[in-house]
Formats: C-alpha cells, sequence, structure tokens
C-alpha cells in the first residue's frame, strides 16, 4: 500500500506544475512622447513657461500656504470615505489569505464518547442487552492536490484584487487631496470677493453721499442721486449670497477632515490670500501617467484577476485529486484509550471529475472570458480618458493664466478711469452717468479677477489630480493606510 501511494504522489507532484487558463500579459498602451500643450508646435500663443516636464510632486506643497497643508495632512488622517477604502484593503488581504488556505491540507480534530445498550429483540441479531462504551478521539485530514492550478489561479486572482483595492484606495486619496484642494481655493477666493465688494460699496457710498451734497447745492438733480442709491444697493446684494457660499465651503472642509461642518469656523474666519501658483510646476510625462494614475492602475489589475479567473473556471473540466487520512484512538475501556492497541488509521487518495453538467462549466468559461473582454475595452478606456484629462487641464491652466494677465491690466485701467471720472464730475466737467459706468466696471473688474485667480489655482489642482499627484507624497496614502492595517 505504501508503494502505492508514493506512485500516486510522484504522478501527482509531476503534474502539479500545470496552470489552466491564459497566463496574463500586461496589455501594451501606445503613449504619445510629449503632452500636446508642451510640443514644440504647439501655438506660441497658447504655451505656459509654466508648465514643464518632470516629477509631480506633494502639489498642495507648491502654494505655500500653511493652512492648507494642515487641512490636507487631516484629511488624509481623518477622512471617513478614506477609512472606508483601507477598510477594503483590508477585506481584500483577508480574502487572499481565505484563497490561499486551500493550498494547505486542511486538519481537524474530534472527540467523543458513546454509551450504548443493543437490543436482544431488536433487527440486528446477535444483540446481546449489554452496555457498551465506546472512546475516541484522533486527527482528520483532507488535501486537495492542485494538479491543474485551480487554486493557485485563485490566489493569482486575488493577489490583483489586493493591489486593485490598494489603487482604489489612492485613487480616493488623488480626489480627496484635489477636493480640499478646490474647496480651499474657492473659500479664500470667496472672502476675497467679499472684501472687494466692501471695498467697492463703501467707494460707492462715497459717491452717494457726493452725489447728495451736489444735490442739496442745486448742482445736480435727483436722477444721479437715485442712480447712485440703485448702485449702492445693487452692490450690497451681491454680498450674502457670497457669504452663503463662503459658509458651505467652510462646511465642506469641516466634513473632509472627518469632523462636524462647523469646526474651521474659527480657524478659517481670518480672509486670507487666494493660494497662488509657483512660477512652474511639473507634470510628468505621458509615459508615467499609466504608472501614476491610480483609476488605471486599478483598472489594469482587475483585468489581472479576471483573467486568472478564467482559468479557475477552466478547471472544473478536469478531473480533482484529494488526499484524506484519519488518526484516532478507540476503545470501549477508558482505561485501555491510550494503549497502543487502541490506534486507528486510514489514508487514502480519491479523485472527482465531472462528466455532465448540462453545458455549465464551459458557459461558465464563456461568461469569465466575457467579463475579461469587457474589462479589457475598460481599461483601454481609462487610459484614453487619463491622457484626455492631461490634455484638458493643461489647456485650461495656461489659458486661466493669460486670461489673469489681461485682467491685471483691465482692472488697473478701471480703477484709474473711476478716480478720473469721480475728479470731473466734482468739478461739473462731465456727468454722473459716466462715474457709474466706470465705478460698475471697476468691480465688475475687480470681481472677475478674483474669479480668474481662483479658476487658475482650480485649473493646477485639476491638472495635478489629472497626472495622479499626491497620492505617494508626503505619507498621505501607503503610511496612512498601514498605520490603519
Amino acid at each position: 500500500m505504501t508503494s502505492r501511494l508514493s506512485l500516486l504522489g510522484m504522478v501527482v507532484l509531476g503534474t502539479a506544475g500545470c496552470m489552466v487558463g491564459p497566463n496574463y500579459r500586461r496589455p501594451d498602451v501606445a503613449t504619445p512622447s510629449s503632452w500636446g500643450e508642451l510640443a514644440p508646435t504647439a501655438p506660441p500663443a497658447g504655451r505656459s513657461d509654466a508648465v514643464m516636464d518632470g516629477t509631480p510632486t506633494a502639489w498642495w506643497t507648491t502654494f505655500d500656504d500653511q493652512l492648507l497643508i494642515s487641512l490636507i495632512q487631516r484629511t488624509a488622517e481623518s477622512n471617513l470615505t478614506l477609512q472606508q477604502a483601507e477598510a477594503r484593503v483590508r477585506e481584500a488581504r483577508a480574502l487572499r489569505r481565505i484563497a490561499a488556505a486551500d493550498l494547505w491540507p486542511q486538519v481537524g480534530a474530534s472527540g467523543s464518547y458513546t454509551r450504548e445498550r443493543t437490543s436482544k429483540n431488536g433487527l440486528s441479531p446477535g444483540g446481546t442487552g449489554k452496555v457498551l462504551n465506546l472512546f475516541q478521539a484522533g486527527f482528520d485530514a483532507n488535501w486537495e492536490v492542485d494538479v491543474f492550478g485551480g487554486i493557485r489561479r485563485s490566489v493569482e486572482a486575488a493577489d490583483a484584487s489586493v493591489e486593485a483595492a490598494e489603487d482604489d484606495r489612492n485613487a480616493v486619496v488623488v480626489s480627496l487631496m484635489a477636493e480640499v484642494g478646490l474647496e480651499y481655493v474657492t473659500y479664500r477666493s470667496l472672502q476675497q470677493r467679499i472684501a472687494l465688494a466692501n471695498q467697492n460699496l463703501t467707494a460707492q457710498q462715497g459717491t452717494l453721499d457726493l452725489t447728495r451734497r451736489l444735490f442739496d447745492a442745486g448742482l445736480a438733480p435727483e436722477l444721479d442721486v437715485q442712480r447712485a442709491a440703485a448702485q449702492v444697493a445693487t452692490t450690497a446684494s451681491t454680498i450674502p449670497l457670497l457669504e452663503q457660499q463662503t459658509a458651505q465651503a467652510m462646511h465642506a472642509l469641516g466634513v473632509l477632515i472627518g469632523q462636524p461642518p462647523m469646526t474651521l469656523q474659527q480657524e478659517l474666519a481670518a480672509v486670507g490670500p487666494i493660494p497662488r501658483p509657483p512660477a512652474q510646476v511639473a507634470v510628468g510625462l505621458p509615459s508615467e501617467l499609466l504608472l501614476r494614475r491610480p483609476d488605471v492602475a486599478r483598472s489594469e489589475r482587475q483585468l489581472a484577476s479576471q483573467t486568472a479567473r478564467i482559468g479557475v473556471a477552466t478547471r472544473d473540466l478536469f478531473p480533482r485529486f484529494f488526499i484524506t487520512g484519519v488518526a484516532d484512538l478507540q476503545s470501549v475501556r477508558a482505561s485501555d484509550f491510550f494503549d497502543w492497541q487502541s490506534r486507528a488509521l486510514s489514508i487514502g487518495p480519491s479523485v472527482s471529475w465531472p462528466i455532465f453538467e448540462g453545458g455549465r462549466i464551459r458557459a461558465n468559461i464563456e461568461l469569465q472570458t466575457a467579463a475579461q473582454q469587457e474589462l479589457f475595452a475598460a481599461y483601454e478606456g481609462v487610459v484614453l480618458q487619463a491622457f484626455q484629462d492631461v490634455e484638458d487641464a493643461l489647456v485650461a491652466f495656461s489659458r486661466e493664466q493669460a486670461t489673469r494677465a489681461q485682467l491685471d491690466d483691465a482692472v488697473r485701467a478701471n480703477e484709474r478711469a473711476a478716480d478720473l471720472a469721480r475728479r470731473l464730475y466734482a468739478q461739473g466737467l462731465t456727468d454722473f452717468l459716466t462715474v457709474l459706468v466706470a465705478e460698475q466696471s471697476v468691480f465688475t473688474s475687480q470681481d472677475t479677477l478674483a474669479q480668474t485667480e481662483r479658476d487658475v489655482a482650480l485649473e493646477l489642482v485639476a491638472l495635478y489630480k489629472a497626472v495622479g499627484g499626491g497620492w505617494d507624497a508626503a505619507g498621505t496614502a501607503r503610511e496612512v493606510a498601514d498605520t490603519g492595517s
């Protein structure tokens, strides 16, 4: 019997290197050599010298705003969405350990005691009517020998799923860091717009006082007074909405750091400048994007996992081999239980092979193959979308900078024009409509410039999000996840 078992073991181990199903190979994706906005052939008017190739860093540090950096760190530590993503990573790792457990023998222990009296008058012949005791304890083992690699394919799929969960966590980090940046920039821009509205309101109130004095002196019509009063009221009416939006941005930041909405009320009370982008920003090379974008990496790992599942389904076409064994002690007397003669042993191989399943197995293989093809198309789509996101963000960032430069000139010109108009009106050398239009132009251009300053910063945040920047910087992703694990 020993020789037969040895022969079976040699046959099983000799075929154990076989793995059914396709072997995964990372898809080849054509990548451009450079970004269109940075290419030498790009129109000179549309280029920005601030954008350059290089490795993206922790973008929030480039704004040189300590409060923004603090908010990013607190988000990485306490954000509830990130905690959910980290829990999903732990789930995937546990599922991987479950899958890998099938590679090993399963051993169990059992013990029992029964007291039995057989009936003399029962159906079983030979009944004595005596009372019998049976003491029993031992171990049983079962091992499926992974001849065709189905279990190993399951582990392979689980490994890829773990990596996909980690990439998903990193994608959450990228999105959260960008969301904090967007809300913070928006909050600061709203503060600036409120300050500008109050500043213009003061100037317009001074003009209203001037028209009233001129009217009282009989040097200006009542129409000028009413126009000035209407302008003051119109400007004042813009402030409540801005205050509402400011409060909402503050609430959003509080929730992002995992705290109640009003947590940051005192910390954000002081008016601060709109974060200004650095002189130069790095976006990396197109070839690096496939490695840096967590959503691209996640999609690729999902494809790898599904490819392995085809092998898991294919395994069902082949026989499954098992080795089972039992070793225990049995005795009718407790005093003899540990006697060497009380031992009982059994060991042997078994095989199971589905012969007819009504097409279920092959249908499952087709199902897993179709799912793989779906994920392959999804991966290609994610890659294309990633390239589009970067190109769109580059164009938007470049054009917003050009817009800001023009608005700087417009604001200075409008402020000068308004100052001249007030002087000429006070001297009776121009009508009030000129003053009214000039002051409206100042307010409009200043407010538009503040919004453009905001948009420049927002587009830079969007650019860094598009290139997958931030998840591996300053310990915000992997160190936090390791702590949670």
